[in-house]
């Protein structure tokens, strides 16, 4: 079928850095349409025109990419809340639905899989033939409504993340293959975050990177040694939470000695300036494509777009503190909004 845009994944990175934005499941939990603890993309029936709003905030927010609801959407989750029937229709309808937002901006479009929870190290053919069948049906459908490329992510094992990738190349879709750093230096089948990325490299993952877990912060110095360690593109999607040396990922963040993952996790939300400072770091060392996950809004998105120079069509309403009625001045010039603008 027609692509939304003109443009290839490589025609686009070779044009400049790619702006992405993740998050879905977080944000359309916090308006009411996803259960947490599951977070199975019901909305994509349930509330379809949901799905279509957040995806209209995201592409009005400089994303280059609508990525495809079907994270999580696969057998075995849906099974659990008891929505198995519904699974071809909702990976369709997922895709349709990011195909029709992107067509209102060009943007590219993304099929998506992800950790299946169904990979084992110990059982490789048998676990690794359940997780290929999923992806299989994932995907088969995704390229038949029409995909531009496919984001592999939150990877917690090489060997589940190279059979996403032998799918995706049987399908002949270009891939972005990203790892979900959640222990402090290594995946869980122990491969080193760098040696993880060049194995999808070698084997021909179009981009590759990490995802999700690790803040900005600790995310950074993973993202300098993995750009110096491939020739291909590198993608960088954190999350927006203060993660640091001691917690990297976010999963482990707690207040009171209990853990806050995945509903109590406001105190550690990072500002809008501090996701534009990160976007500003990772151009700098050199990240291709570079988003936000889990936790991300589209204040976020538009912040990190600006900050890498673009004018989005959300940019219109862009902050304009000066004209406060109480935080501005008569002339127009807040000391408030400059020191603003001179961190952020």
């Amino acid at each position: 079928m027609s692509r939304p845009s003109q443009k290839t994944l490589q025609q686009r990175l070779a044009d400049g850095v790619l702006i992405g934005a993740e998050g879905y499941v977080f944000e359309l939990e916090r308006r009411g349409y996803v259960k947490a603890g599951p977070f199975v993309p019901e909305v994509i029936l349930d509330e379809p025109d949901a799905l279509r709003q957040l995806h209209r905030e995201f592409l009005r927010a400089g994303s280059d990419v609508m990525v495809a609801l079907t994270y999580y959407a696969h057998r075995d989750k849906l099974r659990d809340v008891g929505r198995g029937d519904d699974l071809e229709a909702m990976n369709r309808q997922a895709v349709r639905i990011a195909n029709e937002i992107a067509a209102e901006g060009d943007a590219l479009v993304a099929g998506n899989i992800c950790n299946t929870w169904s990979y084992d190290p110990e059982l490789p053919v048998a676990s690794g033939a359940v997780v290929r069948a999923q992806y299989e049906e994932q995907l088969g459908w995704a390229a038949e409504e029409g995909v531009d490329f496919v984001i592999a992510e939150t990877n917690d094992y090489v060997g589940e993340a190279l059979i996403g990738l032998e799918v995706c190349q049987s399908l002949g879709l270009p891939a972005m293959v990203t790892f979900a750093s959640v222990q402090p230096t290594t995946t869980y089948d122990g491969y080193a975050y760098v040696k993880a990325c060049q194995v999808l490299a070698d084997h021909g993952a179009t981009i590759v990177g990490l995802n999700c877990s690790r803040g900005p912060e600790t995310m950074l110095p993973l993202l300098e040694a993995i750009r110096s360690s491939v020739d291909i593109a590198v993608a960088a999607q954190p999350v927006p939470y203060r993660t640091t040396q001691a917690t990297p990922a976010f999963e482990a963040l707690e207040a009171d000695g209990r853990h806050v993952f995945p509903i109590e996790l406001e105190p550690y939300q990072c500002t809008r300036f501090e996701m534009a400072d990160f976007a500003r770091r990772a151009r700098d060392v050199g990240v291709d494509y570079i988003g936000i996950c889990c936790g991300g809004g589209p204040h976020h998105v538009r912040a990190m777009a600006e900050a890498l120079g673009r004018e989005t069509p959300a940019s219109r309403y862009s902050p304009a503190i000066e004209l406060h009625p109480v935080l501005g001045t008569p002339r127009g010039d807040a000391n408030l909004m400059n020191s603003w603008s001179a961190g952020g």
